[in-house]
């Protein structure tokens, strides 16, 4: 896995409230130095504007958001507001939410990384993936990028999941990245599952 800064990008580290100091203040001439992840597929990397119609077409299939948010397939509008918001995340946060690219082919295939908004219930690994690139092990192979490089670059504690009691495939997939279940929460008004992983348990993994 590469990551890749650009010319003008520079690496900061979060305080202990999960903020950024120094230039990650909202500020008109703010620098957002998103990352972009390389794995062996698939590339993970800053949102565009041209994303949000292929993130719209992808998001009208009633299985890919059956799991997900309010589990409706959202508006043009929404999925706007949507990357506006996961690009606005990593200016207030310092990490977020990668668009996906297929590295063989150069098509989107779907959005991960880390979110943490008002409410959370703490930083959180996610993702979704367009319904043809199921069951590639994609989910696992994004997620997993995603979490090493928030461990490695933030000081964590812990990373979690939050998975509905029937996404039996989000199960799979944090149980994969060494997540265990913690207990139960709801979120958006439904009831969810709390999967996680420690900083101490996901070094040890790498060991």
């Amino acid at each position: 896995m590469s990551l890749d800064l650009g010319d003008s990008g520079r690496r900061h580290r979060a305080d202990d409230s999960g903020a950024c100091p120094g230039r990650w203040s909202i500020i008109p001439d703010v620098e957002l130095a998103i990352p972009t992840l390389e794995t062996e597929r698939l590339s993970l990397r800053p949102f565009r504007e041209a994303d949000v119609t292929t993130l719209f077409e992808v998001s009208q299939d009633a299985e890919v958001v059956r799991y997900v948010g309010d589990r409706r397939a959202p508006t043009l509008q929404e999925s706007w507001r949507a990357v506006a918001g996961w690009i606005g995340h990593w200016a207030m946060r310092g990490y977020g939410q990668w668009a996906i690219d297929e590295r063989s082919s150069g098509r989107f295939v779907g959005r991960a990384g880390i979110i943490n908004p008002a409410e959370w219930p703490g930083p959180e690994v996610g993702y979704l993936l367009g319904r043809p690139w199921w069951g590639r092990g994609y989910a696992t192979e994004a997620a997993s990028a995603a979490m090493a490089w928030g461990f490695r670059e933030f000081p964590f504690d812990e990373l979690i999941s939050l998975i509905d009691p029937a996404n039996h495939r989000s199960i799979a997939v944090a149980t994969r990245l060494g997540e265990s279940l913690r207990g139960e929460t709801t979120l958006l008004g439904t009831p969810v599952l709390t999967y996680g992983i420690s900083r101490g348990e996901w070094e040890a993994r790498q060991s």
